[in-house]
């Protein structure tokens, strides 16, 4: 069976999973601009504010293709070149999305299936799920954004041994370092990410859109750049109608039901 991303949803939730269960959900191009599409869709549908990502059956990826990286060297380099930016474009696509995106893992998530995970907002994973960086162990580099993401989320040794030595680290140590939001037991993840997608819907969009905005700014801003932008965040939301159904909500005691 050929490589696919499954798109599917569940209330407000646009639940996308990567299918390759012959390769334990290896990525390809495929899944790359199936990815992109969907989520493209999706920003322009007032109905979905959330997503979830996941793997089909007891893995949730195992990376790159080496099947298909192996062919790949006796193609011009411009070739490899070119499916990596597929990959980077759905990297992007994840982390400039509107809405909160939240990982499901079970079982391993390894090199650009790692990638993955790192990009997404949040991470639920089971108990017994494990990650690896395994680009060094077949002589290569990572991609994905991974360098760029351990380095600001972990100390440079760890972030350092997990990508020269391929390390495999588990949830609960990745949680201890704050990579990993909740832990499940296993085969739980993806019902525990809707769980936690449900709790995000019940929040106003508008205002989480520019929560995201504003992390993703905070890392190249100084203070005084990242204090203009939450001023301009912060006026922009109260003057949407969100702000005022919020404010209301809480001084009348009732439950918002933001638009």
């Amino acid at each position: 069976m050929p490589a696919e991303l499954k798109s599917t949803s569940q209330g407000q939730t646009l639940i996308l999973t990567i299918s390759n269960p012959e390769m334990r959900n290896a990525l390809g191009p495929e899944i790359y601009a199936a990815g992109v599409e969907a989520l493209s869709v999706a920003e322009s549908n007032p109905d979905i504010r959330s997503v979830v990502i996941t793997g089909e059956g007891p893995w949730f990826c195992a990376g790159g293709n080496l099947q298909r990286l192996q062919a790949n060297r006796l193609q011009p380099p411009e070739h490899q070149a070119q499916s990596i930016e597929n990959l980077h474009n759905f990297i992007e696509a994840i982390r400039v999305f509107p809405h909160p995106v939240v990982a499901a893992v079970e079982g391993p998530a390894a090199g650009a299936g790692f990638s993955l995970v790192l990009a997404c907002d949040l991470v639920v994973a089971a108990r017994d799920a494990f990650f690896a960086m395994s680009y060094s162990t077949v002589g290569l580099s990572p991609d994905g954004g991974a360098s760029h993401a351990l380095a600001h989320a972990l100390p440079r040794a760890l972030a350092t041994e997990l990508l020269m030595l391929g390390s495999r680290i588990d949830a609960t140590t990745l949680q201890q370092h704050g990579l990993v939001n909740r832990i499940s037991e296993s085969g739980a993840a993806l019902s525990t990410a809707l769980a936690l997608a449900e709790q995000l819907n019940q929040r106003a969009p508008n205002a989480l859109t520019s929560i995201k905005e504003l992390l993703q700014q905070a890392r190249g801003h100084s203070l005084t750049q990242q204090l203009a932008c939450e001023r301009d965040a912060f006026v922009k939301n109260l003057h949407h109608p969100n702000g005022g159904i919020g404010i209301g909500a809480f001084l009348n005691k009732t439950p918002p039901r933001f638009e």
